[in-house]
């Protein structure tokens, strides 16, 4: 008999992990809180809901009897989950990572406090006195964002006092959920940030791709490539925190690990999503055998990931709209399908906002290629796909 899995949130990542369900016989429900989302437009059904109306949640489950619930966004009423999952309803990765995870709190005191990873040093506020408390006892510059968002949504660095109420009323008005208290976190001065998609298996060790080096703009991903040269020391620090705190997590599929390194050479812990992840969406362009939506989907079903390796060098870079508008852009694919070793992905989200993510450009090259050049190229033809 067929499996069937739920998909909670029905973005590009949902998108792109639903084809690869797809190709292997699956039946997928995305679901999302608006028609039309992208996962919508290739799954088998959808439902349209809230998911923070656990009612409504609850509802869906018992129409459709998933097999499996794929959590792909933050705003969902998770404690549900744990319901489903004593009903045996598995969830990816489990109800507990998903809990954890969809709260920088939660998240940041497992890494921090209980597994003793390196962090910045952070506090939490739910009033501007506290804010400004923790301000004054962290130092400036520091980075403010809400307790549960995504994709950069109310995320700011805060310069001096002057700043400290506009950031405040961002973070708490862009937060995701019904959770209203906010994270202020020392700068840390990086040299860069990268990812480390990390594979949890059912019956076989954890498995880490090539570390993915990547460009965030308040908060949000625009470009990333792979691999992200590492020392070996620094690798083998990232590995171990990132297996840590998934194991700490518990359960199977693939986890995205961020991670600052610093001038310094050292790695600090910065987040963790328990999904693919928007940098990874460069494995799309052919950087590894297995791209990160395959490696989550065969984590999850319990199949065998006989290795993970390179390919090719590859770069990512997002394509953003340019204004407000209720309908897709006009996308113009004519000089990105010029030049060799390119691929585009539309996302097909029905509306626009400025700077909002609607579909990526897929660059690559033999593993001696110039990463420096994909990125170029990668950059300059995404800056070609909406007029």
């Amino acid at each position: 008999m067929t499996k069937k899995i739920m998909l909670l949130g029905s973005g590009e990542l949902g998108k792109e992990f639903t084809i690869a369900a797809k190709r292997v016989g699956l039946h997928v429900v995305a679901c999302d809180r608006y028609n039309e989302a992208p996962a919508m437009q290739v799954a088998d059904e959808r439902e349209i809901f809230n998911m923070l109306d656990g009612d409504a949640l609850a509802a869906a489950v018992e129409k459709h009897c998933p097999d499996i619930i794929v959590p792909e966004i933050e705003a969902i009423r998770t404690e549900r989950l744990f319901d489903f999952e004593q009903r045996g309803i598995q969830v990816v990765p489990s109800a507990k990572a998903v809990n954890f995870t969809m709260n920088r709190r939660a998240i940041r005191d497992l890494a921090s406090r209980e597994l003793g990873l390196r962090t910045a040093k952070y506090y939490y506020a739910k009033t501007f006195v506290e804010f400004k408390q923790a301000a004054d006892e962290i130092g400036f510059p520091c980075v403010v964002k809400p307790l549960m968002s995504s994709s950069g949504h109310g995320q700011s660095y805060v310069h001096n006092d002057n700043e400290l109420q506009a950031a405040f009323h961002e973070a708490m008005e862009e937060g995701r959920g019904d959770v209203k208290e906010v994270i202020i976190e020392e700068f840390i001065d990086f040299d860069s940030e990268f990812t480390l998609l990390t594979v949890t298996q059912k019956n076989a060790p954890t498995i880490f791709c090539p570390p993915i080096g990547h460009v965030q703009k308040s908060g949000d991903y625009r470009e990333s490539w792979q691999p992200f040269c590492l020392p070996d020391e620094a690798l083998s620090q990232a590995q171990h925190m990132a297996n840590e705190v998934t194991k700490a997590l518990e359960g199977y599929g693939i986890w995205g690990v961020e991670f600052f390194l610093t001038k310094q050479g050292e790695v600090i812990f910065s987040e963790l999503s328990p999904r693919p992840h928007d940098t990874g969406m460069v494995t799309l362009g052919h950087t590894t055998n297995l791209n990160e939506f395959e490696l989550h989907l065969r984590a999850i079903m319990g199949w065998p990931i006989p290795a993970i390796h390179l390919e090719h060098n590859g770069c990512s870079a997002v394509i953003l709209s340019k204004e407000n508008a209720d309908h897709e852009p006009t996308y113009n694919l004519m000089e990105a399908l010029k030049e060799d070793c390119t691929r585009v992905r539309i996302f097909g989200k029905p509306d626009q906002h400025v700077n909002r993510r609607m579909g990526v450009m897929l660059c690559y090259g033999s593993l001696d290629s110039d990463m420096n050049e994909l990125r170029d190229k990668a950059k300059r033809l995404a800056a070609t796909v909406i007029k």
